[in-house]
């Protein structure tokens, strides 16, 4: 118990204990909770992933830490059909046990050490922090590389569409980030887990795109997830791509560490990443809740900001956030405070698309 107290005391509190009475309060709302607060798929798992699951269920062997060839091949051809991604080898893939647990394993398996340096973005999925703490390293939040100095840090994480504002960033942006992580030898880690979830007629673009990388992956790392684009977090399928020399150590330790992502959900993968079809019904589905829940809070006095990418509203009533959360929980909704992701989230809240269409509505009923 001393030593698990030990490992404890170095990571920040669980967020989302803090809302539990929140929680409480809107499942007292007459007609239940809506819960907003976080981004968990509701709707099906494609039939053709199901089926995909099945065909595959009789799997006596263990899998391999690197994944099946066709895995990886999948994972390659379509960050190439649907973001332009070039130049993409196996050895450049690696599938995961879910995008959270890699991207809170990563600094450990990098050999990240007390008092190395982790940059994450101004406003951000707690995991970054999480990974750092478990390692001892410092944190700096900042969207500004000019604000770290002379500062060098061992990596620098970027998420575009962004978690929780969804903002999305643009080439230009983009490709100065990795320029100047290039000069510097630091290791930029692109979240590109919500990169199909865009609202706007521009597409978001991945870290590995030519145009933003030159056709070269050497010091980039890109983080997918099927989670949300096919209704797979059950699953725990993910993925990461770039740096073969990167990807070689990350292999090397998971070997060791006997993390395998299951023979069936690697097939199931397969079936996910190679079929368009689902992925464009389930973004037209978040289309039309996100269209009506952003009309229904705008109403209600709310002010939209970002939001053109994820699965998110970044909503403020330019009040304390968790005033704000008080607000919509007596009103039985439940949302995240945007003071989770940081502190500049303070008088923010994040709205999750991520419920039924008549749990939708029933919110909306109560803003409106």
């Amino acid at each position: 118990m001393t030593v698990l107290g030990r490992v404890s005391g170095r990571l920040p509190d669980f967020p989302w204990d803090h809302l539990t009475p929140y929680g409480d309060q809107a499942r007292a709302h007459p007609d239940g909770i809506v819960d907003l607060s976080v981004g968990t798929p509701v709707d099906p798992t494609p039939e053709v992933v199901q089926r995909a699951l099945i065909a595959s269920a009789d799997s006596p062997g263990y899998p391999t830490t690197i994944g099946l060839p066709e895995t990886r091949q999948a994972c390659i051809d379509w960050l190439a059909r649907r973001f332009g991604v070039t130049g993409l080898g196996l050895d450049g893939v690696l599938p995961v046990i879910g995008s959270k647990e890699l991207i809170a394993s990563l600094p450990t398996h990098l050999g990240i050490g007390p008092g190395d340096l982790i940059v994450q973005p101004e406003l951000a999925y707690p995991t970054y922090e999480v990974s750092a703490a478990l390692v001892g390293a410092r944190v700096i939040a900042t969207d500004s590389l000019t604000a770290l100095g002379p500062e060098v840090p061992k990596i620098l994480w970027i998420n575009s569409p962004s978690n929780p504002t969804g903002k999305v960033l643009p080439v230009e942006h983009l490709r100065k980030v990795v320029d100047w992580c290039r000069e510097r030898g630091v290791l930029l880690i692109s979240d590109e887990c919500y990169l199909e979830l865009v609202w706007n007629d521009e597409p978001a673009v991945s870290v590995l795109h030519p145009d933003v990388c030159g056709g070269s992956t050497e010091g980039i790392l890109a983080v997918h997830s099927l989670s949300k684009r096919s209704n797979l977090a059950g699953y725990r399928c993910a993925f990461v791509a770039g740096d073969p020399a990167v990807i070689g150590e990350l292999l090397a330790v998971r070997k060791n560490l006997g993390l395998q992502l299951p023979g069936p959900q690697q097939v199931a993968m397969v079936a996910a990443l190679n079929d368009d079809a689902h992925v464009d019904e389930q973004h037209a589905r978040y289309a039309a809740r996100r269209t009506r829940l952003k009309a229904a809070l705008e109403a209600a006095g709310f002010r939209i900001d970002h939001s053109e990418g994820s699965l998110y509203l970044w909503s403020t009533r330019e009040e304390p956030c968790w005033d704000t959360v008080a607000w919509l929980a007596e009103r039985g909704i439940l949302v995240a405070p945007g003071s989770f992701y940081g502190p500049a989230g303070s008088q923010h809240v994040r709205v999750a698309l991520t419920a039924t269409d008549e749990r939708i509505d029933a919110a909306i009923t109560r803003l409106t």
